[in-house]
């Protein structure tokens, strides 16, 4: 099983920033794309950012221009630098990774815990 684990979530003030991590531990044969999504309360998943392994990105329109994304392929690490945070993006965000176990496994989209990230008026 491929773990995926978020961290740097956390309580901020309306226009404050945050930059959460992912980190894909242990061996790994490759890791194709990457994403993050977030889940308000009571509401769908929906898509934040994605990155390619080549380094290509795609955002949801709500986040263009406050919100990068970026990766260490080296590290098997995924980041997301959050700024200009609005109440309304109070959610559990979550870390995706297309990943591929080793040499006999197929691509496989594994999820992380999500880590909280609360937004205050």
């Amino acid at each position: 099983q491929v773990q995926v684990v978020e961290s740097g979530g956390g309580f901020v003030q309306a226009g404050g920033s945050l930059r959460l991590t992912c980190v894909v531990p242990g061996s790994i044969r490759r890791i194709n794309a990457m994403g993050w999504y977030r889940q308000p309360q009571g509401k769908q998943r929906e898509l934040v950012a994605t990155i390619t392994s080549a380094g290509n990105t795609n955002y949801a329109d709500s986040v263009k221009g406050r919100f990068t994304t970026s990766r260490d392929n080296a590290k098997n690490t995924l980041y997301l630098q959050m700024s200009g945070l609005k109440p309304e993006e109070t959610a559990v965000y979550y870390c995706n990774a297309e990943a591929v176990r080793d040499y006999y496994s197929f691509p496989m989209a594994y999820w992380g815990q999500g880590t909280q990230v609360t937004v205050s008026s």
